[in-house]
């Protein structure tokens, strides 16, 4: 299928499209709070941020190539093209605002989306969590080395151990956000803490960039229909019954509210937390 400029579908259709653009386009909030005191470093937490999201569509980009779905664009960053080029089927982008990146496989409307098969999609969904989960591995790995020299254990076994940790600790501060003991925080209160902290020591700036990656591994795999776990749930509910498939637009719309709020909500607490800071 050769990149070009769709016509557009059915009704929904540019919303549908939207969806694929992943999570890159909103900072989404993150949880685990680091409560560190030191120098700002905003532009090294923003460059860590930006490329473990790039990662993160990378890795969608990858699962898309490898499950044989046509990607029309992959950008690295995001507003107008300073740099584009064709090869083969899909254009290749360098952009404005090089925060993150985004993935649009080649489809002209939700019929086209639907005839690729469910398992392929779920291929598609799970290639950017995937692609956290190594980076963190990776990053854990690296960290073992500075910390206790080259050792296989330190590289190949407890990389995966404290991954599993870390994710075992995301998803407890994540229950307790509903008991009322946990924190969220957006962009501001990103780069507020996180500056503080890898201003400390040179080797935090890994321990916040793994954090981080493992953050968005996990966050992406919540059940909401934005979200990679939500699609994925959206296409296990489409093998019950293809009449599910009407209920995808509306539930995409109320998913985008949900994290609009989520996002707006956490904003708003870290305004509320940097004024308290500096009061």
């Amino acid at each position: 299928m050769k990149a070009k400029v769709m016509p557009r579908g059915k009704p929904g259709y540019r919303f549908l499209k939207k969806s694929y653009v992943t999570k890159a386009r909103i900072i989404f909030p993150i949880l685990a709070y680091i409560n560190c005191g030191g120098q700002m470093n905003y532009l090294w937490v923003l460059f860590i941020l930006g490329t473990l999201i790039l990662i993160h569509e990378l890795g969608h980009f990858l699962a898309a190539r490898a499950a044989g779905i046509p990607v029309e664009l992959f950008s690295i960053g995001f507003g107008p093209a300073l740099i584009k080029k064709s090869m083969g089927a899909t254009e290749y982008r360098i952009s404005l605002i090089p925060l993150g990146g985004y993935v649009l496989p080649a489809v002209r409307d939700q019929d086209d989306y639907f005839h690729i098969p469910i398992w392929k999609r779920i291929a598609f969904a799970l290639g950017g969590p995937a692609a956290n989960l190594i980076a963190t591995l990776v990053l854990f790995a690296i960290l073992n080395i500075i910390h206790s020299g080259f050792t296989s254990t330190g590289v190949l076994v407890e990389p995966f151990r404290q991954t599993a940790d870390i994710i075992r600790r995301i998803m407890l501060s994540l229950s307790e956000l509903f008991t009322g003991n946990g924190s969220i925080m957006g962009i501001a209160g990103i780069l507020h803490q996180g500056g503080k902290y890898i201003g400390e020591d040179g080797t935090n700036a890994i321990k916040l960039a793994l954090m981080l990656s493992a953050n968005l591994a996990v966050f992406n795999m919540l059940p909401l229909p934005v979200l990679d776990g939500g699609k994925i749930i959206l296409c296990l509910l489409e093998r019950i019954s293809v009449r599910l498939r009407a209920a995808y637009l509306p539930i995409m719309i109320f998913g985008w509210l949900l994290v609009i709020g989520v996002m707006v909500y956490a904003t708003v607490m870290d305004a509320g937390r940097l004024l308290l800071s500096y009061s």
